[in-house]
């Protein structure tokens, strides 16, 4: 089976796919892909046997299409997420953020007035 890019119509067979992704945010629950291709990205939701793509809304990730994918599988990781499909695994690193230098600020004005 292969996998869609839902912008160019370009089709990968699933390790092609996976490896393609860059980033598990965990709070959304949601990977980033950019297409070997076309290099669009997109950020969608791993589903068992199915994808889900959409947007981030209001602090969570809504899910506009569904692309089926027989088999697939997922477990959730502290610092990533394992995409497994058949007898082949995956693993998505979260990236982890930085404080912003505003919120690095009040934490340390916080420290001292304590």
């Amino acid at each position: 089976m292969q996998i869609p890019c839902l912008a160019c119509e370009s089709r990968f067979w699933p390790d092609d796919y996976f490896r393609a992704c860059s980033d598990y945010n965990r709070g959304l629950d949601l990977v980033s892909w950019t297409c070997p291709s076309c290099g669009n990205r997109d950020d969608l939701r791993v589903l068992p046997g199915e994808l889900g793509f959409g947007y981030p809304c209001r602090g969570r990730f809504d899910v506009h299409a569904r692309v089926r994918v027989p088999g697939l599988r997922r477990q959730r990781g502290d610092l990533r997420l394992d995409i497994s499909l058949d007898t082949a695994c995956w693993r998505v690193p979260s990236r982890i953020r930085p404080l912003s230098s505003a919120a690095a600020g009040s934490a340390r004005r916080l420290h001292r007035a304590l």
